[in-house]
């Protein structure tokens, strides 16, 4: 094989198979997101992480997507692995969101590329969010509106009691806003084991930098951890014991702090970076959890200011993951390194058509259809079939008519100046129009009612002449017996009209079934309809249930039974009056041949 072509060939299969990556033909757009911890000098392990995707109307069109965001998916590099995400929040009137997205394996030094879906009106919403986080979160708090201030996203579920209000504009969305007068409590948090690993994460942002002002606490007896700051100082303190010291953090700014335990040594970070250590093993704590204030603590002071995305987990997190964590959730130039959200990519599938969608919402509205409002569309079905396949087979017949009657129209002119050709007693002359037409024309002419209604005639004139022969040695000759009567004439007409009627019952046969489709098809939907309504109130006032979500789906699917009775009843009445304008062609055709057909017989068969 020429290399040429062998190169042709490989490249026609790579890019059929790049076609095929595509989560679903139903999310029209995607769009690629880099990871690369490499552009941050992120050098420590990581592993699996929540990652904070930031979307704003300057990398994603957000009328494109579900309103709340519902059909938003990420998957691998492959296409197919569907990550776990959930939205912290959506707003498509500011055209801002901000999405957790669980990604394995990230690696120090190194890119990893996932990919956004949506687009896809359709789509369910996702899993719940509390996937998106390993087992060993065990709390994690989003603070992120009224209603999940103080919601715990992990898998957990200890929420929060006594949370203020959120604070808008906080860093991630909205924050929660303390003044370290009485404690945020959080009651159902599992047992912290004692000398079991531990990590504490949170975003704050004090207004005021106090003497050891309580970030959180949890004290059991005199036992006890606090995580604070004293006087800018971040801090953590396991029975009295502190961290070592560093360089304060500024007030009024958002800084990340963090604090794992590990085999008896606790290690605090700020902004991801190793800050102090403390040597003091982990003791048994169960009480509950306290946030902005230590309400058993002697001389320890409340925290006031903001605080952000608050993470507690039961297992020691690596620098790594700790250095990510604060870079990717933070607003510096190296977040913008680190997650990099590409272009919009529009799918090559064709997007679902009006017809498709309204064909998908009568389906989903079909699943409310009561069993009467099935029945009433069975009928509806039944009528349909019977009409359209009478209207098929007319269409057919009147095709075949048109043709034959032009076929014998043109043989019929020759012969009509002159109807020697056809006065004979031999039928097959009579048949053939005097020998002019082969078997084949003869055969596609019998399918004309102008045809037969010239052989009904054509058989009444041979029984009126009775003609008398008068033999001699060389010819025999025919000679008219005194020509047609004006009485025989009526009577040949009088028979060609007949043979015309039989002809036009013919032509309307059967399509007494299309009437009965255009005035039975609405009455029956009415009645499926009427009966679906019926019921409907019926449940609801038997469960006393008023709203529209459980008044819509019982009337839509009754509404159903009168679609299907329209869509009966339109067709047919097109197509009757169709057929009628062409019958009624064809019974003005057969009044015209008789007509001719009498004045040339009456012109050549003169009575004597």
């Amino acid at each position: 094989m020429p290399k040429k072509l062998l190169f042709l060939l490989l490249l026609a299969t790579t890019l059929h198979a790049e076609e095929k990556l595509w989560l679903d033909p139903s999310f029209s757009i995607r769009k690629k997101i880099d990871i690369d911890t490499k552009a941050t000098a992120i050098a420590d392990p990581i592993g699996t992480s929540a990652v904070l995707v930031r979307l704003h109307e300057g990398v994603m069109s957000f009328m494109s997507a579900k309103e709340d965001g519902s059909d938003l998916r990420f998957t691998a590099d492959d296409h197919k692995t569907v990550l776990k995400h959930h939205v912290e929040k959506w707003d498509s009137l500011l055209n801002e969101a901000y999405v957790w997205v669980q990604v394995p394996e990230l690696k120090p030094e190194a890119a990893k590329t996932i990919w956004l879906y949506y687009g896809n009106s359709t789509a369910p919403a996702p899993e719940a969010s509390k996937e998106t986080y390993t087992a060993d979160s065990v709390l994690v708090y989003h603070f992120a509106d009224a209603a999940r201030v103080g919601t715990d996203s992990s898998a957990t579920g200890a929420n929060a009691e006594g949370a203020p209000p959120p604070a808008a504009g906080a860093l991630i969305g909205s924050g929660l806003r303390v003044f370290g007068q009485t404690p945020v409590k959080v009651n159902t948090l599992p047992e912290w084991a004692p000398g079991a690993p531990l990590t504490i994460s949170v975003w704050v942002k004090p207004s005021a930098l106090a003497a050891d002002a309580v970030i959180l606490s949890r004290r059991d007896g005199t036992s006890a951890l606090v995580l604070g700051l004293n006087n800018g100082v971040p801090f953590v303190e396991i029975n009295k014991q502190r961290s070592s010291p560093g360089a304060p953090i500024a007030a009024n700014a958002w800084t990340h702090l963090a604090a794992v335990h590990d085999a008896g040594t606790t290690t605090v970070y700020v902004n991801g970076k190793s800050y102090g250590q403390l040597s003091a093993a982990m003791p048994s704590l169960k009480t509950p959890l306290e946030i902005s204030k230590d309400s058993a603590g002697a001389g320890l002071s409340g925290y006031t200011g903001e605080l952000d995305e608050l993470q507690i987990a039961k297992t020691a997190w690596p620098a790594g993951f700790i250095a990510f964590a604060a870079l990717n959730q933070g607003t510096t130039a190296d977040a913008q390194k680190l997650l990099v959200v590409g272009a919009d990519e529009s799918s090559d599938h064709e997007e679902e058509s009006e017809i498709a969608k309204h064909l998908t919402l009568i389906k989903d509205i079909s699943k409310d259809l009561t069993f009467d409002g099935w029945v009433v569309i069975f009928l509806c079905t039944l009528l349909a079939i019977v009409g359209w396949a009478i209207a098929l087979g007319k269409f057919f017949y009147l095709n075949t008519i048109e043709k034959a009657s032009k076929e014998f129209l043109k043989r019929w002119e020759k012969i009509s100046s002159d109807l020697t050709a056809i006065d004979s007693d031999d039928s097959e002359s009579v048949k053939t129009l005097g020998g002019t037409v082969s078997t084949k024309q003869q055969k596609l002419m019998r399918k004309s009612p102008l045809y037969q209604i010239y052989h009904l005639g054509a058989e009444e004139i041979s029984k009126r002449l009775k003609p008398a022969r008068q033999v001699t040695s060389e010819i025999t000759e025919k000679k008219n017996s005194g020509g047609l009567s004006g009485r025989s004439i009526q009577a040949i007409k009088a028979t060609l009209h007949g043979g015309m009627v039989r002809e036009v019952q013919k032509l309307n046969g059967k399509l007494v079934f299309l009437t009965i489709g255009i005035a039975g098809g609405p009455y029956l939907g009415l009645l499926g309809t009427v009966i679906g309504v019926m019921i409907t109130f019926a449940v609801i006032a038997k469960s006393g249930e008023v709203e529209v979500n459980s008044i819509a789906p019982g009337i839509a699917g009754a509404l159903l039974a009168t679609v299907a009775g329209l869509a009966v009843a339109i067709p047919a009445l097109f197509i009757y009056s169709y057929l009628s304008s062409r019958i009624k062609d064809v019974v003005t055709n057969m009044e015209t041949f008789i007509d001719e057909f009498i004045t040339r017989m009456a012109e050549h068969h003169k009575e004597a």
